[in-house]
C-alpha cells in the first residue's frame, strides 16, 4: 500500500488515544502525558469507558462517541481489543492508527484484512509509537521526547528507539521523525523510505534493521530514497551462529548478512556498524558535498597529527593525494622553507591564521585532490578560535569550489578547542574530535560516493549483446523435472550452461568401466590424459567421496580407476544412486585460477549471485562476493573486484592476467539464465577456470524445483522487460522499434533532447533547456521498472532515438503521471500516438487506475491526441495556461494503433 494515507499517520491534525488512563506507570497514562506535553497543536481526544474525564479533560466512552473521526488513533489497549477497534475506527473514517500492544498472534492477519478494507494504515503492533518533533507530536510511551531536527530515525527495535533518543539528546542531535515499526503488520521499512524520501523536513534517513520483509518493495523504495538524500543503515545479526545445510557451496557461502550487504550496496544505502558511526555518517553526508574522487589532502600545524591521520587513512585503504608540481610551487610561495613539501602539508607549529588560509586556498585549487582535512594542534602562538575563523573565511571565499570539494576539520584537544568546534558547527563545516573520527568520516563520504556511482552508473551499449538458446535450456530443465528429479547431473547442468553460451569441457557418460575404457581411448587420441568423475544424483561434492580421478594417461588406467571408484563409493554410500562415470579430457591450463560462480535463493531477497575463489577449499577460503540480479558488465566487474582473488586474476610474477571480462560476461549470462528460468534454485560452477585465454566450466551442479508447484521467491529488482518491445511501420519514417528504455540509452537520449526545438522543450519541460547533466539523464534512463516505465522509439535504419513516452507511478502503483516527446521534425506522423498507445496498454496491463498529465494550452496537438485516446481534460488549479488531462482504464477503451502496422508484440511476456 506504501504512502497512501501515511500523511494521517505522520502529519495528523487530530489524535485520539484509545485506552487513556490516569494510572501511574501504565502505557495509557504515559502516552497521554507525552501527547499533551509534546506541544502538538491539533485536537487530542481521550477514549476509555472507565473514565468520564482525566485531569479535567473529557474522556469518551467509545470510538462511536467521538464527535469527529481523528486523523490518527493510538491504541493503548490489550491485544484482544485491537482488531475490533480498528474496525470501529475505519468505519468512523479514521485512516491511521498506532497499535502498541504485543501478542496479537493469529489476530495479526485479521488486523491486516480489516485495516486494508478501509485503507487505514497501521503502525505496529508491538511498537513504542512514533514521534514527529517538528509538529510537537509524541504518540509514544518513550521516557523522553527527542530534540527537533532534520534526521529521520526508523527502527525495528522499540527498545533501541528509547536508547537512541537519550543518546542523541546528550549530543544535541535532533530528529524530524522517530518511528518504531514493531512487527510491521502494515507500515514497513519500504513505506517509510517512500514517505521520507520526499519529506522536506528530513535531511537524511537513518535505519535500524533487523529483517527486511517484502524485499522488492524495500529495494525499490531504498533506491528511490538514496537518489534523493543520504540513507544510512545499521543492520544487526552480522555474525550468524551457523549456516543451513545446502546442496551447493554457494548456499553455504551466501549467508544472510552477506545478502543484506549486497542488497544495501545495490540500493545505494551506506551501511555502518555502530550507532556512533550511524550519526557521524548522517552528519557528514548531509553537511559535505558528494565526492567526485577519493584523494585526500591533509593540512596540519603538527607533523605527528598529520602522520597519524595518514596511517589511519591507509588502515581504511584510502587514497592520499599526491600534490601537483604547480601546487607545491604555489605553497612554496606562501609557506616557510621548512614546510613538508608533500602531503600531509605540515605548515609548522608556529603557523598563524594567514598561513592556514593561504595553504588551504592552494589545496582547494589543486586539481590533484578531492577533499581537504584540516588539522589543528593547540599552540601558544595561535588560538583555536583564530585558526577556525581563518578556515571558515577561506571556505566562504571559495564557496564555488567547496560546493564540489569537501573541507573536513579536526581540532585536537578538549576545553581549548570547544568554541572553535562550535564555530564550525554554526557554519555547517564537518568537524571531528579525533583524527580517527575525521578519517572515518571522510571514508564514509568515499563509501557513499561509491554506492551512488554504482546506483547511477551508465553501462556501455556494446556490453548488452547476448544471444541464448533459452528453449534448449527450458527443454533440459523440463526433462529433468518430469523424470521426478530435482538435482541435475553434471552433464545436464553443463548442457543448460552451454545453451547460455558458457564454455564447458566435453564430458560423456559411461555406464560401466568397459564403456569408460572405450570413451577414454577416443579422448586420448587427441589429449594426453583424461578425467573420470562419479555421476550420481545423491553425491553433490564428488571430491569428498573419492569421486574424481585426474591425469589418467591410458584407457586401461581409466577403466581400472572407474572400477575402483565404483567399488569404493558403493561401500561408503550403499544407498546412493549411481548413474555411471563421466569421462572427459584433462584440461591443462597451468596458469589458470579456480573460481566459483553460483546462485542460491536468499530467504529475504530471493535469487542471489555469488563469485569467488573456487576449488575444493572454497568453504575454507571463504573469499566471495554476492550481488542481486540482474547484472550488467559493470556490476559484474564490481562484484569481482570485491574478492581477494581478483588481485591474483590481475596477474603476478610470471602469471599473466586472466581475462576478467570473460568472467564478468559469464556472470551476466548466469544472471540472465536464472532470471529466465525460475525453476533453478541453486547453482554451482566450481571450478570455473580463468586465465588469459578466457574461462571454462569444469564442473557444475544445479538444483531445480517445479515453479508451478513451488514458486521461487521473486527477484528483488525487476529485470529489464524485454517482452514489451515491438516494431511498427510508420509512413515517412519506416520501421521503428518501440521498447523500454535502458541505462545505456543515456548518450542517445541526450542527443535526442539536444535536437528538439526550443518550442517543444518549452511545451514538454516548461523550459527551453535542452542540455542536461549526467545525474539528471541517469534518472531518466536508469529507471526502476517496478514503479516507472519509459518507452523509446528507435528508427531501425539509423539506430537513432526519435521519441519517448514515460509513466511515473506513485508508490502505491495505482496512479501515475505521463509524458511524451517526439523529435520535432516528426510531428504528425503517428509516432506520438504509437508511444502513448504503448504506454496506456502497459498501464492497463499493470492495473493502474489513473494516469494524468499537465499540458500547456498552446500544445494543441497533445490536447487533441489526449482527447482521442479517451483522456478527460480539466482546468489546472491557479494556472489558466495549463490543462490537466486524466485517463481511467476502466472508462476508456483499449488504445489501438492509428496509422501503424505492428509487427510483433507480447505484453504478457
Amino acid at each position: 500500500m506504501t504512502v497512501r494515507n501515511l500523511n494521517h499517520l505522520l502529519a495528523p491534525r487530530s489524535v485520539a488515544l484509545i485506552g487513556a488512563s490516569d494510572r501511574p506507570g501504565s502505557v495509557g497514562a504515559t502516552v497521554r502525558k507525552n501527547l499533551f506535553q509534546g506541544g502538538f497543536t491539533g485536537e487530542v481526544s481521550l477514549v476509555n469507558p472507565k473514565y468520564s474525564e482525566i485531569d479535567g479533560r473529557k474522556c469518551y466512552a467509545s470510538v462511536a462517541d467521538l464527535p469527529a473521526p481523528p486523523d490518527l488513533a493510538v491504541l493503548a489497549t490489550p491485544p484482544a481489543t485491537i482488531v475490533g477497534l480498528i474496525e470501529e475506527l475505519g468505519a468512523k473514517g479514521t485512516r491511521a492508527a498506532v497499535a502498541l500492544a504485543a501478542g496479537l498472534g493469529d489476530r495479526k492477519q485479521a488486523l491486516i484484512e480489516v485495516a486494508g478494507s478501509y485503507g487505514l494504515r497501521v503502525l505496529g503492533p508491538n511498537c513504542i509509537g512514533l514521534m514527529v518533533p517538528t509538529i510537537g507530536l509524541n504518540a509514544s510511551f518513550a521516557h523522553r521526547a527527542p530534540l527537533s531536527g532534520d534526521l529521520a530515525f526508523v527502527s525495528q527495535s522499540g527498545a533501541l528507539v528509547t536508547a537512541v533518543i537519550d543518546w542523541a539528546a546528550g549530543r544535541g542531535i535532533g530528529f524530524s521523525h522517530v518511528v518504531s515499526l514493531g512487527e510491521m503488520a502494515d507500515v514497513d521499512l519500504g513505506d517509510m523510505l517512500d514517505f521520507l524520501a520526499t519529506d522536506h523536513q528530513t535531511r537524511a534517513i537513518l535505519l535500524y534493521v533487523e529483517a527486511v520483509t517484502q524485499a522488492p518493495k524495500f529495494i525499490s523504495a531504498a533506491r528511490r530514497a538514496a537518489r534523493l538524500k543520504p540513507v544510512v543503515v545499521v543492520k544487526t545479526g552480522r555474525h550468524a551462529g551457523g549456516v543451513h545445510a545446502a546442496l551447493s557451496h554457494t548456499g553455504a557461502l551466501a549467508g544472510s548478512d552477506a545478502a543484506y550487504e549486497a542488497a544495501f550496496r545495490r540500493s545505494g544505502l551506506l551501511r555502518v556498524r555502530t550507532l556512533d558511526e550511524l550519526f557521524a555518517a548522517a552528519e557528514i553526508l548531509s553537511r559535505a558535498p558528494r565526492l567526485h574522487g577519493e584523494r585526500l589532502a591533509i593540512l596540519t600545524n603538527g607533523g605527528g597529527a598529520g602522520v597519524l591521520a595518514t596511517d589511519e587513512l591507509q588502515d581504511w585503504k584510502g587514497t592520499l593525494a599526491s600534490l601537483g608540481t604547480g601546487t607545491i610551487a604555489a605553497l612554496d610561495r606562501v609557506l616557510p622553507p621548512t614546510w613538508s613539501r608533500a602531503n600531509p602539508v605540515d605548515i609548522i607549529g608556529d603557523a598563524g591564521p594567514k598561513r592556514y588560509s593561504d595553504a588551504l586556498h592552494q589545496l582547494l585549487h589543486d586539481r590533484d585532490d578531492d577533499a581537504v582535512l584540516v588539522l589543528y594542534c593547540p599552540t601558544a602562538t595561535l588560538s583555536a578560535d583564530d585558526a577556525a575563523k581563518a578556515v571558515i573565511e577561506t571556505v566562504s571565499a571559495n564557496r564555488n569550489i567547496v560546493a564540489d570539494k569537501p573541507v573536513i576539520t579536526c581540532w585536537l584537544g578538549d576545553a581549548a578547542v570547544r568554541d572553535a568546534r562550535a564555530l564550525f558547527e554554526e557554519n555547517k563545516i564537518p568537524t571531528f574530535e579525533s583524527t580517527s573520527a575525521a578519517v572515518a568520516g571522510f571514508m564514509q563520504l568515499v563509501r557513499h560516493a561509491r554506492c551512488q556511482d554504482e546506483l547511477m552508473r551508465t553501462p556501455s551499449a556494446a556490453e548488452g549483446d547476448h544471444s541464448y538458446d533459452a528453449k534448449a535450456a527450458r527443454r533440459e530443465i523440463r526433462k529433468i523435472l518430469e523424470s521426478g528429479r530435482t538435482v541435475a547431473s553434471a552433464l545436464e547442468a553443463k548442457t543448460i550452461l552451454a545453451a547460455y553460451g558458457i564454455p564447458t569441457d566435453k564430458a560423456v557418460l559411461a555406464r560401466d568401466p568397459a564403456e569408460v575404457r572405450s570413451l577414454a581411448d577416443g579422448i586420448l587420441h587427441t589429449n594426453d590424459a583424461c578425467v573420470i568423475k562419479i555421476a550420481s544424483p545423491d553425491i553433490s561434492h564428488k571430491s569428498d567421496v573419492g569421486g574424481v580421478k585426474l591425469d589418467l594417461e591410458s584407457a586401461v588406467a581409466a577403466e581400472q580407476a572407474a572400477t575402483d571408484m565404483l567399488a569404493s563409493i558403493k561401500a561408503k554410500l550403499p544407498q546412493a544412486r549411481i548413474d555411471g562415470v563421466t569421462v572427459e579430457p584433462m584440461v591443462r591450463r597451468p596458469h589458470a585460477l579456480e573460481t566459483i560462480i553460483g546462485m542460491s535463493v536468499d530467504q529475504a531477497f530471493g535469487p542471489m549471485l555469488l563469485f569467488g575463489a573456487g576449488g575444493i577449499a572454497v568453504e575454507v577460503l571463504r573469499d566471495s562476493a554476492l550481488a542481486l540480479p540482474p547484472l550488467d558488465m559493470h556490476l559484474a566487474r564490481c562484484m569481482i573486484d570485491k574478492t581477494r582473488i581478483s588481485r591474483l586474476l590481475q596477474g603476478y610474477r610470471d602469471h599473466p592476467a586472466a581475462d576478467i571480462d570473460a568472467i564478468a560476461d559469464t556472470l551476466v549470462r548466469i544472471s540472465d539464465l536464472i532470471i529466465a528460468h525460475p525453476e533453478i534454485r541453486e547453482l554451482d560452477i566450481n571450478p570455473l577456470l580463468a586465465d588469459k585465454n578466457g574461462v571454462i566450466a569444469i564442473d557444475a551442479r544445479m538444483k531445480l524445483a517445479d515453479e508451478e508447484v513451488n514458486p521461487r521467491l521473486p527477484l528483488a529488482i525487476r529485470p529489464y522487460p524485454a517482452h514489451l518491445q515491438h516494431q511498427v511501420t510508420l509512413n515517412k519514417i519506416g520501421n521503428v522499434l518501440i521498447r523500454p528504455i535502458k541505462p545505456e540509452d543515456e548518450p542517445s537520449y541526450a542527443q535526442f533532447l539536444s535536437e528538439i526545438s526550443e518550442e517543444d522543450a518549452r511545451l514538454r519541460f516548461f523550459s527551453d533547456r535542452r542540455s542536461f547533466p549526467h545525474e539528471f539523464l541517469a534518472t531518466l534512463t536508469q529507471i526502476d521498472y517496478a514503479r516507472e516505465m519509459a518507452f523509446v522509439a528507435i528508427e531501425t535504419s539509423t539506430n537513432e532515438l526519435i521519441g519517448g513516452s514515460r509513466l511515473v507511478l506513485e508508490p502505491d502503483l495505482t496512479r501515475g503521471e505521463f509524458g511524451v516527446l517526439v523529435r520535432s521534425d516528426l510531428h504528425g506522423l503517428g509516432l506520438g500516438w504509437e508511444l502513448m498507445s504503448t504506454l496506456l496498454s502497459y498501464a492497463q496491463h499493470e492495473g493502474v487506475e489513473q494516469i494524468s498529465g499537465i499540458v500547456n494550452i498552446a500544445n494543441t496537438n497533445m490536447l487533441d491526441m489526449a482527447r482521442e485516446l479517451g483522456f478527460q481534460s480539466r482546468p489546472f488549479p491557479d494556472d489558466p495556461s495549463i490543462r490537466e488531462v486524466v485517463w481511467h482504464p476502466s472508462s476508456s477503451p483499449e488504445p489501438a494503433p492509428r496509422t501503424a502496422k505492428k509487427l510483433t508484440e507480447n505484453m504478457d511476456g
